[in-house]
């Protein structure tokens, strides 16, 4: 049965058509039309970064899906469903880890779809260049290949990395001309995930993004080493994890921004902190063309306020988390992270207070000034960037890692605290760095969520929570309808892959 991941019919397109820009100055502009495969002259080699360009921009929108961020955040002690009461409720189930009430559950199926279709694209995208590889006569167009493939490879890599931490046993599509669908083991989704990300590490450039002048914040060596030092740290390889972070540490290339509070602002769009981010734009123009996100910001800004400083309030911080920060005397981290109602920001813009019910605060990592978009623009988180690795996480993997292996992680850890305005630790223990990794990441990615399954503690942490049983979100019930073989008690088949 062909292509039956996804609703029926919807694949049988995806081979025949890539979206092409040619904009190398921001790799995430929309494109203005398609081009058929079939009519690509890949005997042009110099356009061979053409399909690479397509996966940027389909990975812009569907990496920023508001609805799958939902279902990868909302199940940790640090985000709520919020809004109003009944609107998208299925949140709140997810947060309860009652995934029997979600299987049907249109946001479980569209982020599935959504991150699958970025899989077929990149499948595509890897298929054209292997066409221009066909004509490829000089080792400079053969090292750009080899870049290229590798940068379709991370966002592939990086989707598989979303898919098997939300649904766990998981379709490898390694080619979309595949005929079988069916399950595959979690570990054989991590190998594949390495595999890859070897690939990545050994042919992107060990620059910065930022440093990519031609394309600005495109993925590198660095950003291949994050992702593969986070996969190992999920996995427990903690060796892998010093390796990689050791890496990216010696490089001397990445630094901390020195402004917490602005690193998720404008000014902080791709640092020297920044490992990879999701690019949007305005062009600086105050109206006409414009890449946004899907919703990403709008879907946790504040409700009842006003353009610009106005959303649906999906995903407020706990009660919880706020009291845990107050806790531990944070002062830049709490401002930073916390949009509260009723309050005016240091940026100075007024947050309106909700209706009873609704909630006080707000992710303020989601929040830009009003002071800050370009005059003209009046949509909450026009011009931002997502914010996805950072080298603040990478410091806490090597602290943490180092500190399981019996040695001494104080010294990445300290820098991460000493941006907060927090004392210097000595002989930091494990639970030190998972404390700090709690309010660094708070409200980002899921983090919070990953790092209690993943140190067995979220049974005894979170409410509703069953070990062996709530790890994962159920594969959505269309898909089941479509294929069988995704079905629950369809056990996983090993893949072979060359």
């Amino acid at each position: 049965m062909k292509y039956r991941i996804i609703k029926r019919g919807w694949l049988w397109a995806l081979p025949l058509v890539l979206f092409f820009t040619g904009c190398h100055d921001f790799l995430y502009r929309l494109p203005e039309n398609t081009v058929e495969a079939e009519s690509v002259d890949y005997s042009k080699t110099s356009e061979m970064y053409m399909p690479v360009s397509g996966v940027y921009a389909t990975a812009r929108t569907k990496l920023s899906s508001w609805a799958a961020y939902g279902l990868i955040s909302v199940r940790g002690d640090d985000v709520d469903k919020g809004s109003s009461p009944n609107d998208q409720i299925e949140f709140l189930y997810a947060k309860l880890f009652q995934y029997e009430d979600i299987k049907s559950f249109w946001a479980l199926n569209s982020a599935w779809e959504g991150l699958y279709n970025l899989i077929t694209i990149s499948n595509a995208a890897l298929e054209s260049l292997d066409k221009y590889a066909e004509y490829i006569t000089t080792d400079a167009d053969q090292q750009k290949y080899n870049q290229y493939t590798a940068e379709v490879r991370f966002l592939r890599a990086f989707t598989y990395f979303q898919i098997v931490n939300l649904w766990g046993n998981v379709p490898l599509l390694l080619n979309n001309q595949q005929l079988q669908i069916t399950k595959a083991p979690i570990e054989d989704v991590y190998k594949y995930i390495f595999t890859e990300l070897e690939y990545c590490i050994t042919n992107l450039p060990p620059v910065r993004p930022n440093e990519q002048t031609d394309k600005m914040g495109a993925v590198t060596r660095y950003t291949a080493l994050a992702l593969y030092a986070k996969a190992n740290l999920y996995r427990g390889n903690w060796d892998a994890v010093i390796t990689a972070t050791q890496e990216i540490i010696g490089s001397n290339k990445f630094s901390l921004y020195g402004d917490f509070y602005q690193l998720f602002k404008i000014p902080g769009k791709l640092s020297n902190e920044s490992l990879f981010e999701l690019q949007f734009t305005d062009f600086d123009s105050p109206s006409g063309e414009i890449v946004r996100s899907d919703e990403w910001f709008s879907s946790q800004g504040p409700r009842g306020g006003d353009n610009p400083i106005q959303g649906w309030g999906l995903y407020p911080p706990t009660d919880e988390i706020r009291t845990y920060f107050h806790a531990r005397g944070e002062t830049i981290r709490d401002t930073t992270t916390f949009l509260l109602t009723n309050h005016t920001t240091p940026s100075g813009d007024f947050v309106k207070p909700g209706q009873p019910g609704e909630p006080t605060a707000y992710n303020g990592k989601a929040y830009t000034p009003s002071n800050q978009l370009t005059p003209g623009r009046n949509n909450y988180g026009d011009n931002n960037n997502i914010r996805v690795l950072r080298y603040a996480d990478v410091l806490l993997m090597n602290a943490e890692a180092k500190i399981r292996l019996n040695q001494n992680g104080d010294a990445p850890l300290n820098l991460v605290r000493q941006r907060a305005g927090m004392t210097s630790i000595k002989n930091a223990t494990l639970d030190d760095v998972l404390n700090e990794r709690r309010v660094e990441l708070a409200l980002e990615w899921g983090n919070r969520f990953y790092d209690l399954v993943r140190t067995g503690r979220a049974a005894s942490t979170l409410k509703g929570f069953v070990a062996g049983k709530s790890e994962y979100y159920p594969i959505p019930q269309n898909q089941i309808d479509l294929n069988s073989n995704l079905a629950e008690d369809v056990a996983p088949v090993p893949v072979e892959w060359k």
